[in-house]
Formats: C-alpha cells, structure tokens, sequence
C-alpha cells in the first residue's frame, strides 16, 4: 500500500525534504515579489476595465471621471502600502492582519479579519483563474465553450506545482510575471513616445463604438454613487497587498526589510501600471459596457450577442502595437498567463494563516504541519477544494465572481490598522527615548489615516457591492467565523477533560485487577503468539473467547485446544445470527457491569501483510471490534502482530528505498537548520 500510493505522489511533488532544508525554501526579494505580488500585479489587467464597465451606465460621457478614480485608487494603494510596511515590520512573524487585530484587539476582532481574509483568498484563486480562462477564451473559442472544466483543470495544475514547494513553484512564476510587467511598462512607454513625441492617433478596435447609455443626465447623487460603485470596482487592484504581511517568514533575512521593500516595488508597479493603462485607454478611446450585446452601437446598430468585448489592456494594446503583432501575442500571452498565476498569492497566505489558526486551535491540527515538501500541504488541499467548489457554482464566471471580491480584503485592512494604532498608543505609554517615540508617532499617524481611508472605502463597498453579490462573501465570512469558534470551543472542552489533575484521581489509581481476554478463531501461530504475550503480563485473569458462528468449526477448536492441553480456559459464545463483533462487546460490558474497577484486556492477534489487496482479505473482523471497543471506558485493545512472509518481502522492498527521506516523518516546522559541517569532522 505505501509503494502503490508513494510512487505516484513522489512523481508529481517530489521527493521528501528534510526540516533542516527548510532555510533553503526561503524566497530572496526577486522571488518574493512575482509568489506574492502576482495578484495586485495582475489586477492591472481587470480593474481599469471594472471601473470604465461601471462608468458605461451614464453613457461615454462619464468616461471623463476615470483619470479622478485611478487617482484615488492610487492615493489608497500608497497608503494601504505605507501602513502595511509598519505592520511587517512590528509583526514580522507571519500572523500579518490576524496576528495585529488579535493582539490589539481582541480574539473576537482577530477572528473578524482571519474570517475575511480565508474568504478573500478563495476569491482570489476562483476570480483570478476564471478570468484567466476568459481571456484565454477569446483566442480559443473552445477554451470558453468548457471554461468550468479548464478553470478547474488549471485550479488543480497549480495546486501540485504548489505542493512541490514554494521556492520551486516560485520560480516557476517569476518569469511571465515578470514578463507580464514588462510588457505593460512597454506598451505605456511606447504608446506615451507615440502620441507625445510622434504625434501619432490611436484607435482602439472600439474607438468607433458607441455607448447607449441605461441611465441618462445623472447628477447630484445618483451620479456621486455610480463614481462609488467605479471606485470600489477599481478597489479590485488592492487585492492581495496584504499576502506579503502574513508571508513575511518565508522571506530570507532580514525578513522584515526584505518583506517592507518588496511591498514598496509591487505598490509602484501596480500604481504606475493601473494609471498607464487607464490613460491610455482614455487616449485610444476605448469603449466597455456592461451589456455590450446591447449597449454597444457600432453604426446605429447594436453589434449583438456575438460580439466578444475583448478586456481593456487588449484593446489598448492592439492601438499602441497594433492587432496580431509580435509585441501584442506577447503581452496577451503573459496576461493570460500571469492571471492563472495571480492565484499564486493566495496559495501562499491562506496556508500560512490557516497554519497559524490552528496553531491557536481555531481550525484543524492538521492544518499546522508541513508536508513532505515543507510547504503546508493540508493548506494547499483545503483552499483548491474551496476554490473549484466555487468556481463550479458560479460557472468560473468572472463578472459573477468580481462582485464577491474585495470586501473581505477591506475588512482585514480596516482591522488590522485600527489594531497598529492601538498598538503604538500602548507602546507609547512606556517609550521614553524621544527618536523613537517620533519614530512611534509617524507611524502611528501613517496607521490611522490608513484606517479612516480603508475603513471609508469599506462603507462604500457594502453600499455598492452587497446587492450585486457581496452578501455571498459576508455570507462565508460568518460561516468561516461560526466554524473557527466551534472548533476552538472544542478543543478547549478536550484540554480541559483532560488535564492531569493534581490531586489523585481514578486515572492514577490502579484498577483492583485485570481481566485478560484473547480472542481466538483457531489454534494457529498467530493465537499461540497472542496467548504467549497475554501470560507474560500476569494479569489476575486470563482467558481465551472464541465466537461460535459453525458448530463443525467450534467443536474442531475445543478438540484441538484439549489435545494441546494448552492451560488458558477457553470460553465458547453462541452467535446464532453469525455475528462475530456484538458477542465479544456484550460480553466485556457484562464484565465491566460485575466489577466497575476492574480493567478489562483484550488481545486480538493481527496479520501483517505486504501487499495493499492482502489488507482487503484480513484483520477486518480485528479492526470492527477495535473500533467498537475504543468507545466502551475501562476496556484496553492490544493488536499482536503476526507477519506473514509477504510482509518480509515488502520489508526488503523498503530496504531498497532507504536512502529516501520518509514521507511525513519530520512534519513540524519550522526548525533550526543542522550545522552542516557536523557532517565534515573528522
């Protein structure tokens, strides 16, 4: 069994690493950047177009409030940045929003922003991958015909490129992130060198379209919340600013400066490519809508439901390169691309949270361990299975999906800010060294203008998102929340039960005596070995119990145990519905009922076999009546092994493979690094 599942698993993660190579899957800055960034970074891609899908429902017209929104997109974005340096730096262990709202704030505010932030990556793998698959689609047509079936595909591709490590997968995303950047920062040179410099027009392939506008002359508020709903859309480009807070241990040290500076590259690279693409669009007079079908008119007449409304940064592109070039495949390539990869940041933060959750007993155990890559593997499972479940609801529809998006990362912002001014008021109180009380106070200030703005933009997504889909996304924030303190309350209900008493207790007491009991089914090595073992431990008493299910068999046995004269009595039990479990459990509860003090011990003889069908043919009787006894108090269930000579064979087979690390034998990390030249003495 462990050959036929380790074979596969090995080829697609990997081989087995040790914890003390655990320092050499942490990331260097220009790594770090492309696992953690990928998704701000690639918003680029979608939330220009967001804002001016929004903007169609006043007509063109309202197109002329798109450069004002990209400013406040970008006043947001340094000011998310800026405060969420302080955060890496005054929390550098991983715990990011989670760790800052629970310290400061309390559990219950922690939990908030830990609710949030799990709902917040699923959406990202399920927003990011689906929106890749569309823009794929509008190359392959066939692509978008079954876009559940390859959304999922690519869901379940990314997933093992995860659990083979995140250094490996890391590298594995650095370049067409990287190329995806310098194809955007080309295309805003080329196209700036063209219209300044040049002089040259732009046409993008909609720029002769025109918008039928649903609501027309807006003003006064009607006007200012459509600007809202835009704004909120555009929001969608903070996404995934907070993964590096929580995945500040797997940068290389110092972890701290490491982590602030790349927060500091992928908010100039995401401002500075959000505003480029939006000014070029407005340049190239490009042309969206929410029902292009029906809202788009290109020469008086509606261009109908086959007209595919291509994204943003493609039309953009096709004017500043032009359509089918080598630079436009180029960039359509990457884009594409670094979209399925944008779900990268959140295979890296939902992992390491849910690691810590569990750490202080909100979710699983399971969750705190790493795998055989030293990656968090159970993590890694967990969030693919949420995403696919999600993406097989909503069809991996990203205009369905985007309405769920960015109000769980809001809600984390806005928590985790208030938590750091909290913070350096309370560190405040007892600084006296007055630079780095100046220090304290800056940030401090930095900290509460990033709370009143994130906060702010808060109310204005729930205001214009939560009829659109929101709801959904509050919806699992309240399941995850209600899920997380139900485990918590549980395992603090099994702390508490089982805690050493410090007074003597029944537990410590020895019981008044023993009662052995071996099950046997026939006089062969296995019941001898059984036997033998129950006689060395000298219990009060011992006795053999056998279940009669055929008369012929049962008179065999009793023939065959007096010709041994083996001098362990045996006990025959009548099963006349053939049942070999109920018996032997009434029969140990008659005894525990007689004498409530005594222990009662049960020894199964078991067969060790090695090959997974023998498993299929053996020990299923022993593995009912074990699980059976786990739930009857005062009964202990002792398995004697007797190996079969195919377990000697599989045991050889093992031999072959000693030189291979055990799958999951060292599973918590992280660990201190073994001095590599203990290796070299001598």
């Amino acid at each position: 069994m462990s050959k036929l599942t380790d074979v596969p698993k090995r080829i697609l993660i990997g081989r087995a690493l040790r914890s003390d190579k655990l320092g050499e899957t942490l990331l260097p800055k220009r790594i770090a950047l492309p696992v953690f960034a990928s998704d701000p970074l690639s918003s680029v891609a979608y939330a220009p177009g967001e804002v001016l899908l929004v903007l169609s429902i006043a007509g063109v017209s309202a197109y002329h409030f798109s450069p004002w929104i990209a400013v406040a997109v970008v006043v947001l974005m340094f000011t998310v940045v800026a405060s969420y340096r302080q955060n890496v730096r005054a929390y550098p262990s991983g715990g990011g929003d989670y760790e800052v709202a629970n310290t400061n704030l309390g559990p219950k505010a922690g939990l908030t922003v830990a609710s949030a932030l799990l709902v917040d990556y699923v959406l990202t793998v399920a927003v990011s991958i689906s929106s890749g698959v569309e823009n794929l689609g509008s190359a392959i047509p066939f692509v978008v015909e079954h876009k559940t079936f390859f959304a999922i595909g690519a869901i379940i591709l990314l997933t093992l490129m995860n659990l083979r490590g995140v250094k490996e997968s890391g590298r594995l995303f650095a370049i067409p992130t990287y190329l995806f950047v310098f194809g955007v920062f080309a295309m805003i040179l080329w196209g700036a060198f063209r219209g300044l410099v040049l002089g040259d027009t732009m046409h993008a392939p909609t720029s002769d379209y025109e918008i039928k506008a649903e609501h027309q002359g807006l003003a006064g508020f009607a006007l200012v919340f459509l600007l809202l709903r835009a704004f909120s859309s555009g929001c969608a480009a903070l996404t995934g600013v907070e993964a590096i807070s929580n995945g500040v241990p797997a940068f290389r040290k110092p972890k701290s400066k490491n982590a602030a500076t790349t927060l500091a590259a992928m908010g100039l690279l995401a401002v500075t490519m959000f505003c480029g693409i939006i000014g070029l669009a407005m340049a190239t007079d490009v042309k969206m809508a929410e029902n292009p079908a029906q809202d788009l008119i290109h020469n008086g007449v509606a261009v109908g439901a086959e007209f595919v409304q291509d994204p943003v940064i493609s039309q953009v592109a096709a004017a500043v390169f032009g359509d089918g070039t080598f630079f436009f495949v180029i960039l359509a390539a990457a884009t594409a691309l670094v979209l399925f990869l944008a779900a990268n940041t959140a295979y890296n933060g939902f992992p390491l949270l849910g690691s810590i959750l569990a750490q202080d007993r909100y979710l699983p155990r399971q969750l705190h361990t790493r795998g055989d890559r030293l990656a968090f593997s159970n993590g890694i499972v967990l969030l693919a299975g949420a995403a696919i479940l999600l993406v097989w609801i909503y069809g991996a529809d990203s205009t369905k999906l985007i309405q769920l998006y960015i109000v769980g990362v809001f809600v984390s912002f806005t928590l985790s800010q208030t938590g750091m001014v909290r913070h350096w008021n309370r560190h405040l109180r007892t600084e006296q060294d007055p630079a780095k009380r100046r220090h304290m106070k800056r940030s401090r200030a930095i900290n509460t203008f990033g709370a009143f703005f994130t906060g702010l933009v808060l109310v204005v997504v729930l205001a214009t998102k939560f009829t659109h889909g929101a709801w959904v996304a509050l919806l699992g924030m309240v399941i995850f929340y209600g899920t997380m303190t139900a485990i918590r309350k549980h395992y603090d209900r099994v702390s508490e039960e089982i805690a050493a008493p410090d007074a003597p207790s029944d537990d410590t007491m020895r019981p008044s005596r023993v009662h052995s009991i071996v099950l046997v089914s026939k006089v062969h090595r296995p019941t001898l070995r059984a036997l033998a073992y129950a006689k060395l431990v000298r219990s009060d008493r011992l006795e053999a119990l056998s279940i009669s299910v055929d008369p012929d068999e049962t008179k065999a046995l009793k023939d065959e145990w007096e010709r041994r004269g083996i001098n362990v009595p045996l006990k025959i039990l009548d099963s006349p519905y053939r049942e070999v479990t109920r018996p032997v459990i009434e029969y140990v509860k008659g005894l525990r009922r007689e004498s409530p003090r005594d222990v009662v011990s049960v020894y199964i003889p078991e067969y060790v076999v090695g090959h997974w069908y023998e498993h299929l043919l053996h020990n299923q009787s022993a593995l009912r009546l074990k699980g059976r006894l786990l739930f009857t108090p005062g009964v202990m269930v002792t398995s004697v092994p007797y190996q079969l000579e195919s377990s000697e064979a599989a045991k050889l087979r093992a031999r072959k493979r000693a030189d291979w690390n055990a799958p999951g034998s060292v599973r918590r990390g992280p660990v201190e690094r073994r001095n590599k030249e203990s290796s070299h003495k001598g």
